[in-house]
């Protein structure tokens, strides 16, 4: 057989040492790291047929992209990197469960699983149709940054009270068990404005009314900005003749320069954006916004400034506001 000529050879040589060199340079970059196991995971029966699972935050060389919850060793959910807590329904009542979390990475690594925690159902309530008392004096502390602690007065039910839902604005960030009425939260932002509200939950997933809504302003991280969000937003309504008249004030931010525009929201939407005349207010600003929306309608308020070098500012809290009460 004829050998094939040298400068063939050579080559077929230096193709095989280039594949050979980015096939070692391709393992060297492979993610092959796991993610550390969450830790402090809770379980806790939310309803008869519910739990509800909550865990830390992960840590990974690269990125955690997401959590995987599973029941008894088998995977029943999974949930986003920015997600620490879930609902896992259709369960029997009166039964015992055990849920365990593991943290997945980009590269599909999974980390070792937490720690195995149990949870029993309660009893079925078919005839549980009565909502729990509405939670009373909620009150807030920032602890520091990044977390807070929050504190109410407890429900009552005519069956009983099987958890605390914690929400921030319209969603519900946190749970605890019925017999708690404190709860620490966590993976809050530094110099952020929260807005918060508890409500009571019986074994039928029923849930009471909000309670009162509280503030809070976190502590700023070292060297960052000054808040510029609007201060002690209020709201309140008034009929004109077939249409709804919505009164805002609100307290403008110290920003080192005159505010000329606030963007509005309703329920998560920018609705419009208020521009002042030729001289913007000083101090409390006000504003009145009407609509033909019936009775009842609920509105959930927030707005922002904008500042004197163009950039919008941080939000207000949130403020809920019904046509007619």
């Amino acid at each position: 057989m004829q050998r094939p000529h040298g400068h063939i050879a050579l080559a077929c040589s230096a193709a095989l040492l280039i594949a050979a060199l980015s096939a070692c340079g391709q393992d060297e970059t492979k993610d092959t790291e796991k993610p550390t196991a969450p830790s402090g995971v809770t379980a806790q029966a939310s309803s008869a047929t519910s739990v509800h699972v909550m865990w830390e935050k992960s840590s990974d060389n690269k990125a955690v992209t997401g959590y995987e919850i599973y029941r008894a060793g088998k995977k029943v959910k999974s949930v986003a990197a920015v997600r620490q807590m879930i609902d896992v329904d259709g369960l029997a009542a009166s039964t015992a469960y055990t849920f365990t979390v593991r943290a997945r990475d980009a590269a599909g690594n999974l980390s070792e699983p937490s720690a195995t925690v149990p949870v029993t159902t309660p009893a079925p309530t078919p005839a549980d149709h009565e909502a729990p008392t509405t939670p009373t004096k909620l009150r807030a502390k920032a602890d520091g940054s990044r977390a807070a602690h929050l504190s109410w007065g407890g429900s009552t039910d005519d069956i009983g009270v099987t958890s605390y839902d914690i929400y921030q604005e319209d969603s519900r960030i946190h749970s605890v068990p019925g017999t708690q009425t404190t709860a620490h939260l966590t993976g809050l932002r530094p110099g952020t404005v929260y807005t918060f509200t508890v409500r009571a939950r019986d074994a039928a997933d029923t849930s009471s009314a909000d309670s009162n809504a509280v503030d809070l302003t976190t502590a700023s991280a070292p060297g960052a900005p000054a808040s510029t969000a609007p201060t002690d937003l209020r709201g309140t309504t008034s009929t004109q003749g077939k249409e709804y008249a919505v009164d805002l004030s609100w307290q403008q931010p110290e920003t080192g320069g005159e505010i000329s525009a606030y963007e509005l929201y309703l329920n998560g939407r920018l609705t419009t954006t208020i521009v002042w005349g030729a001289q913007p207010p000083a101090g409390r600003a006000t504003y009145q916004l009407t609509t033909g929306d019936p009775a009842g309608t609920r509105y959930w308020v927030k707005l922002r400034a904008k500042l004197p070098d163009g950039k919008w500012g941080d939000f207000s809290a949130q403020r809920t506001v019904v046509l007619g009460h």
